[in-house]
């Protein structure tokens, strides 16, 4: 896969799948985000949420995602991610190295023609239309 930056919303796939837009990937994160934000006012008390905010994230994406391809927020904004490999879930592992990556944003500036980030690439998987 090429290492250029993006310049179209989504492209199809070597197997033949689409590409998830930015806006999709955008929106699924921000759901995904409040979701996480108010799950951390179960754990701890304001001014201390944000400190929970990132560990739930990267618990919640590596159940969902490991194990079935969609976050909630993900399922609304209708994108999926999925092993490269098989196109499958990629596992609760690579799912929360992926997540982790996720929330150091950097990996997700830096793209290749397919819109896969570094931790895309880590993790061995790539955002699709559900």
């Amino acid at each position: 896969m090429s290492d250029n930056l993006v310049t179209q919303e989504s492209t199809t796939t070597p197997q033949g799948g689409e590409t998830a837009g930015y806006g999709q990937r955008f929106l699924a994160l921000l759901i995904d985000w409040v979701l996480c934000v108010m799950l951390s006012g179960f754990v701890a008390d304001f001014p201390h949420t944000g400190l929970w905010v990132y560990p739930i994230l990267i618990a919640e994406y590596a159940f969902f995602v490991g194990l079935g391809t969609q976050t909630p927020g993900m399922r609304v904004a209708g994108i999926r991610c999925v092993s490269v490999v098989n196109g499958g879930p990629i596992g609760v592992f690579r799912a929360a190295v992926r997540a982790v990556l996720l929330c150091l944003l950097v990996p997700v500036l830096l793209v290749d023609s397919y819109g896969r980030g570094w931790h895309d690439r880590v993790a061995q998987s790539i955002m699709l239309r559900a």
